[in-house]
């Protein structure tokens, strides 16, 4: 089976910290697509309307190896086609990320609370991967792993290409430990410390996910740090990472975690409000690094504020 040669490099800038959508014009076995605008119209009509992909032919959007595509230009297979998509209204995310640790390999952030740690649905230019190659000049920094958009504290990041795969795999192997801290409900009555395994599944496009009967494929430990005023601060260790854990394993146990916005009931959809974030954080990241063979221990500068 032959290799499908390496995409040439995009001919196209970053913009706002984003690469270019790359398009690789595939096999048409109806033969339907005779110029390039059958294709783009025929992929992206529904989604952007066929007047938007029009304009953008006309603007010179759509850009090959040699420059802007025309759209009456013969429909080639395997060509290559890059384009910026326009991105979403956002609303700025009105908090700083804090840098925690630099170095030629590795970049570890705080990451602020309503931030999304990638572009994703909505969340596009207001990300952190985004922010920080704008404001570092690192333009291909990529996070090692994801943070939910609602927790604050740490993200890895890896600065060069060619280092991404061993960081990655180190997460992806569950040889990273992580501790999380929460602000949640003081319950006497729950006996802590208390490790929790239950099955939890997440349907696309459902909000909250939930724990089902079956084998379970999720694990967090969780301790009572201390208390005070009827909320307790807890320590959070999970040992696998399923979409929600720590905050659907918080709600089981009758301790919703401070100001969710999901469990135990979806709150309806509206404006951010910035003056109450979960309070959940990423305290502690420990791992062997994987090329110098030391072991690393980064520690989050944020503080849960516990604010009713």
């Amino acid at each position: 089976m032959r290799r499908r040669a390496k995409a040439p490099a995009a001919p196209l800038p970053q913009r706002d910290g984003i690469d270019p959508v790359r398009v690789r014009l595939p096999e048409d076995p109806d033969g339907v697509w005779t110029t390039v605008r059958d294709h783009l119209l025929d992929r992206y009509a529904a989604a952007v309307g066929a007047g938007r992909v029009e304009e953008m032919l006309r603007q010179g959007r759509f850009v090959g190896v040699d420059g802007p595509v025309a759209g009456d230009e013969p429909y080639t297979v395997g060509r290559y086609l890059w384009f910026h998509r326009d991105f979403p209204a956002e609303v700025p995310v009105p908090f700083d990320i804090g840098i925690v640790h630099r170095d030629e390999r590795i970049l570890v952030v705080d990451k602020p609370h309503f931030l999304a740690t990638m572009p994703r649905g909505r969340h596009v230019t207001e990300t952190a991967m985004a922010r920080l190659r704008r404001e570092l000049g690192l333009p291909r920094l990529q996070p090692a792993h994801r943070l939910d958009r609602l927790t604050a504290g740490l993200v890895l990041f890896v600065v060069r290409e060619e280092d991404r795969g061993a960081y990655q795999t180190l997460f992806r192997d569950r040889l990273v430990r992580k501790e999380y801290e929460a602000v949640a409900p003081y319950d006497p009555a729950v006996e802590l410390p208390v490790t929790v395994r239950s099955r939890i599944e997440k349907e696309r496009g459902v909000m909250a996910a939930r724990e089902v009967p079956g084998e379970p494929n999720s694990e967090s430990r969780i301790e009572l740090l201390r208390s005070a005023g009827g909320l307790g601060w807890y320590r959070l260790v999970p040992v696998t990472g399923r979409t929600h854990q720590l905050r659907v394993h918080m709600n089981a146990l009758g301790l919703p975690i401070l100001h969710d916005p999901v469990y135990p009931v979806v709150r309806a959809d509206g404006p951010e409000d910035f003056s109450r974030p979960l309070q959940l954080l990423a305290r502690t990241l420990e791992f062997t690094d994987p090329f110098t063979g030391d072991e690393v221990r980064f520690e989050s500068r944020l503080a849960l504020s516990g604010r009713g």
